[in-house]
């Protein structure tokens, strides 16, 4: 009788241990301890996306066991798609796409998806194609923030011009300057004089532009620009001309020269924080997240506060782009 339970036991014991194995089986494979994440971005030529790219290694290298390949598409679509396949081929765990202006990118997506890979899209969300997670600001939220603080700056009202970055069906673009042309509607002594040329969402095209837009408007009394960028490029122009104490400005990202000019005291009065350190250093996690098997969110917005000369400091000893 001893032996025969002996013999029980011995067979029990090998039955648990082929249904744990079975149970390991079902699971998959264990988490990996590290991974290997792609960054595809469209454009790094803007202090914006630079800035964000920097901010997703940044916070790879704090988690210690991400390898991070970054790609510059140098705003071509098409390369995009080629740096996506190339980003593929090195068998990265996850894709995080900063698309910049980009609209669309079908065939990255594509590829993405029959690889069977997540994807993370930091600020700019396509309008088309499958992506697994986006995490990004609330564009017209923040123009409408911008427009508010112009209508109870402008008290005498005047001509407020709109730089637009283009091109003319740029979203992100259209959403602040549709927020800011909501508030400011609302207000009847103030008219709207929006630039017939796009500022290229750079410094000098800023410039470019507000010097066209003095040339036909001296009278203007504020401008907005759909990012920081522009408007310092703007405020030079209107150094230039000699209207400082005329024309106010009001941008939208955060850019660290922005945020220096604001806490100064100088004519530039606002922006809406967009932070590229912020977003990138979320996208970054959301991809560990769901690498991790994690539910992703599948948008998340991230606040945008105004930023004036009572709160520039805080957020320059913040960091900024």
């Amino acid at each position: 009788m001893k032996r025969l339970a002996s013999l029980f036991l011995v067979a029990a014991l090998a039955v648990g241990a082929t249904a744990c194995g079975d149970d390991s089986a079902d699971t998959g494979e264990a988490a990996k301890d590290s991974y290997k994440i792609g960054v595809a971005n469209f454009m790094l030529s803007g202090p914006y996306f630079s800035g964000m790219d920097k901010a997703i290694a940044a916070q790879a290298k704090k988690k210690g066991n991400i390898e991070i390949v970054s790609t510059d598409a140098n705003g071509d679509a098409a390369k995009l798609a080629a740096n996506v396949e190339d980003l593929l081929s090195k068998n990265v765990d996850a894709i995080i796409i900063s698309g910049g202006p980009l609209e669309s990118a079908p065939a990255a997506l594509a590829a993405i998806k029959a690889a069977g890979k997540p994807v993370v899209l930091v600020d700019r969300k396509f309008q088309t194609g499958e992506y697994t997670s986006w995490i990004g600001p609330d564009n017209e939220a923040i123009g409408k923030q911008n427009g508010e603080f112009l209508a109870q700056r402008l008290t005498s009202g005047g001509k407020v011009a709109i730089i637009k970055g283009g091109p003319a069906d740029n979203s992100i673009g259209l959403a602040r300057t549709n927020g800011v042309k909501a508030a400011l509607q609302a207000t009847a002594n103030i008219t709207l004089v929006e630039a017939p040329d796009f500022g290229g969402w750079s410094s000098d095209g800023g410039l470019t532009v507000m010097e066209s837009l003095l040339a036909s408007n001296p009278d203007l009394v504020a401008v907005f620009c759909e990012n920081d960028a522009m408007c310092l490029g703007a405020q030079r122009a209107i150094a230039d001309a000699k209207k400082t104490e005329q024309i106010v400005i009001a941008g939208v990202d955060g850019q660290t020269e922005a945020l220096k000019a604001i806490s100064d005291g100088t004519n530039y009065l606002v922006t809406g924080l967009n932070d590229a350190d912020i977003i990138g250093a979320k996208g970054l996690d959301r991809a560990v997240e769901i690498l991790g098997g994690a539910t992703a969110e599948k948008d998340t917005v991230v606040d945008s506060p105004m930023v004036t000369k009572d709160n520039a400091k805080q957020y320059m000893d913040k960091g900024a782009f």
